[in-house]
């Protein structure tokens, strides 16, 4: 039993990792291809949008993957629930979907900002992103929070906080205050909504009527993108993007092969933001899925410089020493936390032992 228990707890710990390097894919190139397709002449707030969710498709393949491996393990019970393609009920259906509209909305508000706001200045507005997911995780999940945790969302929220230092030089040319103040608006709006999101998909899992599994969770993440999609697709029908994206292909800088290429890596690699993330969320919890999101802030502000030849002040220097620091601090209350009770469990047989003996009944 033992062993068995340990083996359980290695192969979550080896989902954990795997699914924080899909959200670093995801949080760290996502956002550098989107800035790439603004900086060269790219205009479709509403396609980029829709690019964040579009290639929700591909999640079927290891959805496909996963039911072949329970069919195999279930050859002899035929009948069983797990040899169906989809685990899911409707219970949890309507709740993915209702996440998904939601997130077709809140994808649409970042990359309005991201178009409108130097990337200094959205790196500290989507920074109070952490706050807002540590308040409505505490309000929606009853998250308890360590002496560690709070340490970690304070200093992850200052050292992303330090990157709006020198803004002033970073603004676009040309832009109105009208739309910069809006894009300021729309991006901290984004956060809140995003803040809100991460708790509501752990509420969602807890109390959707069936037992969670990873391959369950790619189900979820496949209705939650169809969703958002749709939301984005009628975004787009309204204003006429369909209609103009051979125009835009044809005078983008990079030319017009490149331009279809970053769509589909853009899509490509925003899933396993996705992904990543409500799988951060199934392994560990809404909360370390919005540190791992804030930590990464720094880094794709060093990866702008390294690839788009950015400027590297040092604030950039300090937000990512300071964000590391809290991430670290985080898993180090973890590990305490979980040394902490496995000691408990350990002693709680001695000690319950003579009063059950005393009391038979």
């Amino acid at each position: 039993m033992e062993t068995q228990t340990q083996s359980n707890a290695a192969m979550k710990t080896a989902l954990l990792l795997l699914n924080i390097l899909l959200l670093s894919i995801g949080n760290c190139g996502g956002p550098l291809v989107m800035r790439l397709y603004f900086l060269r002449g790219g205009e479709r707030v509403w396609l980029s949008s829709w690019l964040q969710t579009a290639a929700w498709p591909v999640i079927f393949i290891p959805i496909t993957i996963a039911y072949l491996h329970r069919r195999r393990g279930s050859t002899a019970q035929p009948s069983s629930p797990s040899t169906k393609f989809f685990l899911m009920k409707p219970p949890l259906f309507i709740a993915s979907a209702v996440v998904g509209i939601l997130t077709g909305f809140d994808n649409y508000l970042y990359t309005y900002g991201v178009a409108r706001l130097p990337v200094s200045t959205s790196a500290l507005v989507i920074a109070s992103q952490l706050a807002f997911t540590a308040g409505f995780a505490f309000l929606l999940v009853k998250q308890k929070f360590t002496s560690f945790s709070v340490n970690a969302v304070f200093l992850l929220t200052v050292g992303a906080s330090v990157l709006a230092l020198h803004t002033n030089n970073d603004r676009p040319n040309g832009e109105s205050n009208k739309e910069y103040v809006l894009g300021f608006l729309m991006t901290l709006a984004a956060a809140a909504l995003y803040g809100f999101i991460l708790p509501l998909v752990e509420l969602t899992y807890k109390k959707g009527k069936q037992e969670i599994s990873y391959a369950l969770v790619m189900e979820y993440q496949t209705v939650m993108c169809l969703f958002a999609t749709l939301i984005c697709t009628v975004g787009m029908l309204v204003n006429n993007d369909f209609k103009v994206i051979g125009r835009e292909a044809r005078e983008f800088e990079l030319g017009e092969g490149r331009y279809y290429v970053l769509a589909v890596g853009s899509a490509l690699i925003w899933q396993c933001f996705f992904l990543g993330a409500v799988g951060v969320i199934f392994c560990a919890s809404s909360l370390l899925s919005g540190i791992v999101i804030t930590v990464l802030l720094p880094v794709t502000e060093v990866l702008a410089v390294i690839f788009y030849h950015e400027k590297f002040q040092a604030e950039k220097g300090v937000s990512l020493v300071l964000s590391l620091w809290g991430f670290i601090s985080y898993f180090y209350g973890e590990i305490k936390l979980k040394k902490k009770k496995k000691k408990m469990m350990k002693q709680t047989p001695e000690t319950e032992m003579p009063r059950v003996d005393s009391n038979p009944c």
